[in-house]
């Protein structure tokens, strides 16, 4: 099935899981902002460091460059023949309406834009037990993902870190940026009525069925 979805919504509401089913059972490709970013600040080039001192700080990477990146991505041939997921882009109005003009350029048309909600205490308490492969980028969590050994991944065997994002002091702040900047992107969608609002409280497999039931006319 070729779809092309955005995923939205803070951070810790479960995008990065969603995006994961949606590329494991559907074969969509999933398209990470953040992915992107990382892969930069550890090739330490420009953008890389120019990307690391604003994400240090929960804030957001300029539009520009965050646009141009996205497009680049978006115009590969894989992501027309197949579909995507977007997963952290579009964070802001400016690049939402960069985006509609990326895709009316190549003739293509979003089908959902997600907006997985989740309450502030859940994002907080799973936020705060999260730690990251260092080499291959796995997402755990101690309180209900934890590794099977200590401080390494399972899939690779590479040391697992805390995200300087997911400090506590940076993910009030990130929450804070996305009320600010990120929310307004969810009325805009709504007034194009390609908005398809989740809860993203309920377990990762009754969020994909959310997601996918109202596109597949069923249970998928």
């Amino acid at each position: 099935m070729s779809l092309r979805l955005i995923l939205i919504g803070p951070p810790g509401v479960g995008k990065g899981t969603q995006s994961a089913l949606l590329q494991e059972r559907l074969g969509l490709h999933p398209i990470s902002s953040g992915d992107i970013f990382r892969r930069e600040i550890d090739a330490q080039t420009d953008l890389g460091r120019l990307a690391q001192r604003y994400i240090q700080h929960g804030e957001l990477v300029p539009n520009g460059v965050t646009i141009e990146m996205m497009a680049k991505r978006l115009r590969n041939d894989d992501t027309r023949k197949d579909g995507f997921v977007l997963d952290g882009f579009p964070r802001t109005l400016r690049q939402a309406e960069a985006l509609d003009e990326i895709l009316f350029q190549m003739g293509m048309d979003l089908d959902k834009v997600v907006s997985i909600e989740v309450a502030e205490e859940i994002i907080l308490h799973r936020l705060a037990g999260r730690m990251g492969c260092t080499k291959c980028g796995e997402i755990y969590n101690n309180k209900n993902k934890p590794p099977m050994r200590e401080g390494l991944c399972d899939k690779c065997n590479g040391p697992l870190f805390v995200r300087s994002d997911d400090e506590p002091s940076t993910i009030l702040e990130r929450l804070r940026v996305f009320q600010e900047t990120t929310a307004p992107v969810i009325e805009y969608y709504a007034k194009t009525g390609t908005l398809l609002r989740v809860d993203g409280g309920l377990g990762p497999d009754e969020t994909y069925r959310q997601i996918i039931d109202p596109l597949t006319d069923g249970p998928s």
